[in-house]
């Protein structure tokens, strides 16, 4: 028997608008209830939008298969194996460079990241990092000890199960009137 999830959209897709300050590091989380979190929030308005999409693979007429991404609306079904593809975009609407803003997002209890999927806009400092901690800690690289069958423990890139959060990091700064955006995959548990 197979067995199927049913998301809400209006938690995925979302549009979100907050105040953030022009000098401090800003940080901001998707929360599962369709709301974004500006930390230090003073000055300037970055709206935030989250959307989902999910991956259809089909064999042309030539027998080569071909990647499409129809948009996820409303409540959908998704099974086991599914592909979820998530972006983020972000608009600095106001008159001065936002500094150091972050989007934290976490990986559903019912997903696994796709490694090597996520990808961000290329401004000076633009990067991804990733928690495996529940989103206390943030590296580029993960890593877990594994304890080998002599009993020594080896240091091993972290597997795909063991991703909580991915950060986008959009670099020292966000120009006024600029945007900005990344994106990455998660697969249905």
């Amino acid at each position: 028997m197979k067995r199927s999830s049913i998301i809400g959209i209006g938690a995925i897709a979302f549009v979100a608008s907050a105040a953030f300050a022009t000098q401090i590091p800003v940080v901001a989380n998707f929360l599962p209830g369709g709301s974004a979190i500006a930390q230090n929030a003073k000055k300037g308005q970055v709206k935030l939008e989250l959307k989902a999409a999910k991956k259809i693979v089909q064999q042309n007429k030539a027998g080569k298969q071909e990647v499409s991404w129809k948009a996820l609306e409303g409540n959908v079904a998704v099974q086991p194996g599914d592909v979820l593809r998530y972006t983020v975009t972000g608009a600095n609407n106001g008159d001065k460079p936002v500094k150091n803003l972050a989007i934290n997002q976490p990986i559903s209890k019912g997903m696994k990241y796709v490694l090597n999927s996520a990808t961000v806009d290329q401004n000076k400092g633009a990067k991804i990092v990733y928690s495996i901690n529940g989103g206390k800690t943030f590296v580029e690289n993960p890593t877990v000890q594994v304890k080998l069958p002599n009993g020594e423990l080896e240091t091993r890139p972290a597997p795909a199960e063991a991703y909580t959060h991915v950060r986008c990091q959009f670099g020292e700064s966000v120009a006024a009137k600029a945007n900005v955006n990344c994106a990455y995959q998660a697969e249905v548990r």
